[in-house]
C-alpha cells in the first residue's frame, strides 16, 4: 500500500490566535556592506597607528567570513590566526582578551576548548554588535604586538558601535 504524506506550511500574520499582535523580534545581520565598512575602519587605524603588517578578518554570528585583508609582510600564519580570533569572539560573544587573561590567570583547561569547537584564545578578537545584537566578529593577528591586534580590532568594532547609535545601518 503507497502512503502519501502532506506537508502543510502554516504562516503566522501579525496576530495570535487571541486578537493580541504579535511583537515580532528585530534580528540584525552583518551585510557585506557593514562588513566592508568594519574592515575599512580596522585598516585605516592599522595605518594611522603604523602597524607594519597583519592580516583582518570579519566574520558573521556563524563564524564564516565576510571579509578579509592581509597587510604586505605578515607572517605565514597570520591569515588563520584572524579568523581563528573573530570566529571565537563571535561564537562566544567575547572579547578574546577575555580567554587569553583566564588562560594566563592559570586556567589552563580551557586550553583544551579547540578538541570540542574552533577556539582560538589570543588578544585581537572582538564582536561585532548592531542593536544590541552580536552579527559577528573582527580578528587581527600580526600587527606590531598583541595589544596592537587588540587595539585594531577594539577600534573597528568601536568604529561600527559609534555608526549603529547613529542609526546608520544597511
Amino acid at each position: 500500500m503507497k502512503k502519501t504524506f502532506v506537508l502543510s506550511i502554516v504562516v503566522a500574520s501579525s496576530t495570535c490566535a487571541f486578537g493580541a499582535p504579535l511583537d515580532a523580534p528585530t534580528v540584525h545581520t552583518l551585510s557585506s556592506t557593514i562588513a566592508r565598512d568594519v574592515l575599512d575602519a580596522a585598516l585605516a587605524f592599522a595605518t594611522s597607528h603604523e602597524a607594519p603588517r597583519g592580516a583582518i578578518a570579519i566574520v558573521d554570528s556563524g563564524g564564516g567570513l565576510v571579509a578579509f585583508a592581509r597587510l604586505d609582510g605578515s607572517f605565514p600564519a597570520a591569515s588563520e590566526v584572524s579568523i581563528g580570533k573573530a570566529r571565537t569572539a563571535a561564537r562566544f560573544h567575547k572579547p578574546t582578551r577575555v580567554f587569553e587573561d583566564t588562560v594566563n590567570q592559570g586556567r589552563f583547561s580551557m586550553t583544551t576548548v579547540p578538541a570540542v569547537t574552533g577556539f582560538t584564545p589570543l588578544q585581537g578578537g572582538v564582536p561585532l554588535v548592531i542593536g544590541g545584537d552580536v552579527v559577528g566578529a573582527i580578528g587581527v593577528s600580526g600587527a606590531a604586538s598583541a595589544a596592537q591586534d587588540d587595539e585594531i580590532a577594539q577600534a573597528a568594532a568601536d568604529a561600527l558601535s559609534a555608526r549603529d547609535r547613529e542609526g546608520k545601518r544597511q
